[in-house]
C-alpha cells in the first residue's frame, strides 16, 4: 500500500512538474519576463520593470575626484601640478572630463594645460571605453586632439587609463597610466605611480621626438584623515627620452629630473 501511495505521489509530481514547465514555455514564447505577468495587468507590470531598471544602474549620478594636486620641488624650479577627473551619467553611459597640467612659479605661466571630453561606455566588467577631445591651451598654440581609449581596473588592482590621440595635423600619440594601492593601515596608503607618453613622429616644435619621449615613476603616502581628504607626501622621478631629450638639451634643459612632492587627494 505505502509503494502504490509513493509511485502515485511520484506521478502527480512528474504531472505537476510538466504542467510548470509548459506553462514556462507559454510564458516564454508570449515574451513574459516572469508568472507575476499572470496576476497583474501590462501597465503595471510596465511601470514595475522601469522601476528595477532604474534602480539597478539606469538612475544618473555623478563623482569627481582631485586624484593629484600638489607642490612638486621640481630641483629647485618649483611646478603646481593637478590632476582631476569626474563624470556624469549612469552605469551603461557616461560623460567624463579629465583635466591635468602644470604651473611655473617662477616663470608665471603654464607648462602644460589641458581638458578631455570622452563618452564612456563600458565593456566588461572592469573597464570603460571612451572616445571624445582633448584640448590643450600650453605649451605653444592652443591644439584639439580626437581621443579614443579604455579606463578601468586591471587583474591584481592595478588602476590603467590608456588613451591615443590624433592631432588636428595628424600627429599621432598615446599615453599610459597605472596606479596601484598598496594599504600600510585602512587610512595609510602607499601608491605607486608611473606614466608613459609615446609619439609616433617628430614634432619639433612642441619638443616631442618619435617613440617614447616621456616616462614618470613615483610614490605617495597619503593618510586619509576622512576617505574623501587625504594630505600626501612622495617623490617623482621624470626622465625625456630619445630626442625629446635631445630637444630638451637645445633648449638648455635638464632631461631628467626629481621632484619632492606635497598635496591633497580630494573627492566628492
Amino acid at each position: 500500500m505505502f509503494r502504490n501511495a509513493f509511485s502515485f505521489a511520484v506521478c502527480a509530481a512528474a504531472f505537476a512538474s510538466f504542467g510548470a514547465n509548459a506553462a514556462d514555455a507559454e510564458n516564454a514564447d508570449n515574451g513574459l519576463w516572469s508568472q507575476a505577468d499572470q496576476y497583474y495587468g501590462a501597465a503595471e507590470m510596465n511601470a514595475a520593470r522601469r522601476t528595477l531598471l532604474h534602480e539597478s544602474g539606469a538612475q544618473t549620478s555623478w563623482f569627481l575626484q582631485a586624484d593629484r594636486l600638489e607642490y612638486r620641488s621640481n630641483e629647485g624650479d618649483p611646478l603646481l601640478l593637478w590632476d582631476a577627473q569626474g563624470w556624469y551619467g549612469t552605469d551603461a553611459h557616461k560623460l567624463w572630463i579629465k583635466t591635468e597640467g602644470e604651473y611655473d612659479f617662477n616663470g608665471g605661466a603654464f607648462e602644460a594645460a589641458e581638458v578631455q571630453a570622452l563618452y564612456s561606455k563600458p565593456i566588461s566588467s572592469y573597464f570603460d571605453l571612451q572616445a571624445g577631445v582633448r584640448h590643450d591651451f600650453a605649451p605653444g598654440d592652443d591644439r584639439t586632439f580626437g581621443v579614443v581609449g579604455f579606463q578601468g581596473l586591471a587583474p591584481y588592482l592595478f588602476e590603467i587609463d590608456a588613451a591615443l590621440f590624433v592631432s588636428g595635423e595628424g600627429d599621432i600619440s598615446a599615453r599610459i597610466e597605472a596606479e596601484y594601492e598598496l594599504l600600510l593601515t585602512q587610512r595609510l596608503i602607499l601608491q605607486p605611480r608611473t606614466e608613459l607618453n609615446f609619439a609616433v613622429q617628430d614634432v619639433a616644435e612642441y619638443g616631442v621626438g618619435s617613440g617614447l619621449s616621456t616616462a614618470e615613476i613615483g610614490a605617495r603616502l597619503r593618510y586619509e584623515i576622512k576617505r574623501e581628504f587625504a594630505p600626501y607626501i612622495g617623490v617623482s622621478w621624470e626622465r625625456s627620452v630619445g630626442e625629446t631629450a635631445d630637444f630638451a638639451r637645445a633648449d638648455g634643459e635638464d632631461p631628467s629630473s626629481v621632484s619632492f612632492v606635497a598635496g591633497l587627494r580630494l573627492w566628492f
